[in-house]
Parts: C-alpha cells; sequence; structure tokens
C-alpha cells in the first residue's frame, strides 16, 4: 500500500513570491519573519524541518524599507575574522545601508531568522532583494495578481501579457482604421 496521499509534487514545486516592500506597511522585523517563512516552506502542508520545500521570494522597493524607532542609527552590526586582536568588526545600520543598500539589512533580517543548520545559505539564496520596482524575474511569476500572495495596497501586477484572441484583435484594428474613401463618400451622401 502506498504513504503517499495526494499529489505532493505539486506541493515540492517552488513557486514564486513577490513582495513590493515600499507598498506594504510592515516594519523590517515582520517583513523577515514572513518572508523566513515563505523560504522555509512553512506555509505548505508537506513541512518538514529536514528538507527544503520553501518557495523563492522577490524583495523589491527596498529601498524604502520601514525602521521604527532610531534603528537606522544605534544598531549595531558584527562579524569577527577569527583574527585575535583585528579581528572584530562594527558598522551601524545606516552606513550598512549606504555601502550595501538596505536590501542587505533585509537579507541579514531574514538570515537570523532562519534555523541555523545546513540548509540555512541554500534558502537564504532563494532570496532575491532589489532596490527599485524592476527586476528580471518577471518570466518566474506564477500568480498574475501580486496581491494575491501578498498583503499591501498599490501592489505591481507581474507575469506575461496577455494576448488578446486574434478575431477580437480583428474587429479592433478594423474599428480603429481610419476611413478610406469609399466609405467617406458613402457617408457623406
Amino acid at each position: 500500500m502506498s504513504q503517499v496521499i495526494g499529489r505532493t509534487n505539486l506541493a515540492f514545486s517552488r513557486a514564486w513570491h513577490v513582495l513590493n516592500v515600499a507598498a506594504d506597511g510592515r516594519s523590517l522585523g515582520r517583513l523577515a519573519s514572513a518572508i523566513a517563512v515563505t523560504l522555509m516552506g512553512k506555509h505548505k502542508p508537506i513541512y518538514d524541518p529536514s528538507n527544503d520545500c520553501g518557495d523563492y521570494v522577490v524583495a523589491i522597493g527596498c529601498n524604502e524599507l520601514r525602521l521604527t524607532g532610531n534603528k537606522r542609527y544605534k544598531k549595531m552590526y558584527y562579524k569577527h575574522t577569527t583574527r585575535p586582536g583585528t579581528g572584530f568588526k562594527q558598522i551601524v545600520m545606516d552606513k550598512l545601508i549606504k555601502k550595501f543598500g538596505a536590501g542587505e539589512v533585509l537579507k541579514r533580517a531574514v538570515s537570523g531568522m532562519l534555523p541555523k543548520n545546513r540548509l540555512r545559505d541554500i534558502r537564504l539564496a532563494r532570496l532575491k532583494v532589489f532596490e527599485g520596482q524592476d527586476h528580471p524575474f518577471k518570466k518566474n511569476i506564477v500568480v498574475m495578481d501580486a496581491q494575491s500572495n501578498r498583503r499591501g495596497p498599490g501592489m505591481l501586477k507581474y507575469g506575461p501579457p496577455v494576448k488578446a484572441p486574434k478575431k477580437k484583435q480583428q474587429q479592433n484594428e478594423a474599428a480603429a482604421a481610419p476611413p478610406t474613401g469609399d466609405k467617406v463618400a458613402a457617408a457623406a451622401t
């Protein structure tokens, strides 16, 4: 007897989600936790912590990232190169944004919310961040209306343009064409 119920291969397929950070009203931490859930695949019925079944997330408009309080000027990011004496480095969030952009701040926040295991870097690689509204992954977006996969007013629509059927297109061209000499003479009489 089979242990598999239903079409689980559809659940394992990776969808692409678009998140417009500029239009979303959530702050940095709330955005990062929602992105982490999507990258891990916790929104799917087949979620398992040891399997990598998460989706792709494209975050656009990161230059308008919402920060609360005085974090921009007070929050510090630390790292160590493992060299004794000179290996400790620290940078303020404001300098990090000026140097690498606000997308790097979002990536670091999401990275901190992912589980610390072998899948962390693989999951984080599926997060694509962009400062503006344009991105090269428009063909990968399956959901035509971005409002259906993320909250927020004024979300942009993505996906391939929908072509009109040929019959309607020919009728529209005939209606928009300027009248010829025979039609003008017939209309004048």
